[in-house]
């Protein structure tokens, strides 16, 4: 019998990306409620206990009420908000994490779909952490820039209307108190907690992240080389992985780092770059928010939970 499937909020920017990624699939039963009757309570209750596995592709609040509605049913859940990414019993949606972190999600009940900022940097600084060549207390920093449909279908209707007009490069998040802090702070293994500087761009999709590193500050310090050496062996341990990480080369720019060079894609590419006379480096990351960064990391942790 086919798994059967509820996407909670399909009709919103990651539940319709879901809903594309899987179209042609025959593997699976999706149950879906009509736009008109998206809050019509006791037919999402239906639906959220039927489904074998629901995706919640909805805000904070309506998310815990979502988990709610399932009660007792035995539903398997992957939450694509920010209300459980660091809650006790959920598991973080992260195959790459670390080796094993795939089988947790393939045999959890509760799965936390990770955020579009923090995996670059979680990808890139969590084996490093690992590794010992940065410490757990480190002042991390970190930056970069994502196309505006991050914001969801509000900000799309804005910066669409907006035309020519539209902010090329719109800082954000100027309280400091981004709400992806606290799973990049756990899942980077950090003591402290990093500032962040998140960037909304004028296109629409897409996304780099950049975490620069004053190595002079440390104790000891790490050779260019070793930390790519690091990062590299990591995802060169894992199966199947989707995070690919560029050679470690000196050089002045890279024609393809860009925020659109992955779109359309599910992989996620790293790179390290570094002045070892300088003792400094910069970690980045490319990939398509509203894939790995979303919809397709979504849809890569339904296929792990139901063994496809």
């Amino acid at each position: 019998m086919k798994p059967k499937l509820y996407i909670d909020g399909e009709h919103g920017t990651t539940g319709l990306q879901i809903r594309q990624r899987i179209a042609k699939r025959d593997d699976l039963d999706v149950l879906s409620i009509p736009e008109a009757e998206r809050r019509n309570q006791s037919m999402r209750e239906q639906l959220l206990r039927e489904a074998d596995i629901a995706i919640l592709c909805l805000p904070d609040d309506a998310s815990r009420e979502a988990v709610s509605m399932i009660g007792d049913a035995g539903t398997r859940v992957i939450d694509a908000s920010t209300a459980f990414r660091t809650a006790e019993g959920w598991t973080y949606g992260m195959a790459e994490l670390d080796a094993g972190q795939a089988e947790k999600i393939a045999s959890a009940q509760f799965v936390a779909n990770p955020g579009c900022w923090p995996q670059g940097p979680i990808a890139s600084l969590r084996p490093l952490v690992k590794a010992g060549l940065i410490p757990a207390d480190y002042p991390v920093t970190f930056t970069g820039i994502t196309g505006y449909s991050g914001g969801g279908k509000a900000m799309i209707a804005d910066y669409e209307a907006q035309g020519e007009s539209a902010p090329e490069y719109l800082p954000y998040g100027l309280t400091l108190s981004h709400k992806h802090l606290p799973e990049l702070k756990k899942n980077a293994l950090l003591d402290r907690d990093p500032l962040m500087v998140p960037v909304v761009g004028d296109f629409a999709q897409g996304m780099v992240t950049m975490v620069p590193l004053q190595l002079g500050a440390l104790a000891t310090v790490p050779t260019g080389r070793q930390i790519h050496e690091a990062i590299a062996d990591h995802y060169a341990s894992l199966e199947e992985c989707v995070i690919e990480v560029a050679p470690f080369e000196k050089l002045e720019r890279v024609p393809d780092l860009q925020p659109e060079a992955l779109n359309g894609t599910d992989g996620m590419r790293l790179h390290v770059f570094a002045n070892d006379d300088r003792a400094q480096a910069v970690l980045i990351a490319v990939y398509d928010n509203l894939g790995k960064g979303a919809s397709g990391a979504a849809v890569q942790n339904l296929n792990l939970m139901i063994g496809g």
